[in-house]
């Protein structure tokens, strides 16, 4: 997976598409990510216990890894993310500047 968390992103699918935000949380097993304030949807809780009111909670939900482009720090531009190998070290970098993400 070419995302990590900490990466800025942007939404390319779904409500919030066009939107950019910070990734807080990665799986890998189910191939989604977290994204902090985006892909938000409301959630009817019920009450907990007998006089308490239900209530309606905001829930930010995993998004799928396809819908989402990381942004490059450099030229802040949604771009592929391509892999070098140097001196047994792999790092990221930007398929449209050439710069290390």
């Amino acid at each position: 997976m070419n995302i990590k968390k900490g990466d800025n992103v942007k939404i390319l699918k779904g409500k919030d598409a066009g939107k950019t935000g910070k990734v807080i949380r990665v799986s890998e097993k189910d191939n989604k990510i977290t994204i902090d304030g985006l892909n938000v949807f409301k959630k009817h809780s019920k009450p907990k216990r007998q006089g308490q009111k239900g209530e309606i909670v905001n829930v930010v939900r995993p998004l799928d890894v396809s819908n989402a482009q990381i942004v490059c720090p450099s030229c802040n531009k949604a771009t592929r993310v391509g892999h070098r190998i140097n001196e047994k070290q792999k790092t990221r970098y930007c398929k449209k500047c050439n710069a290390a993400i």
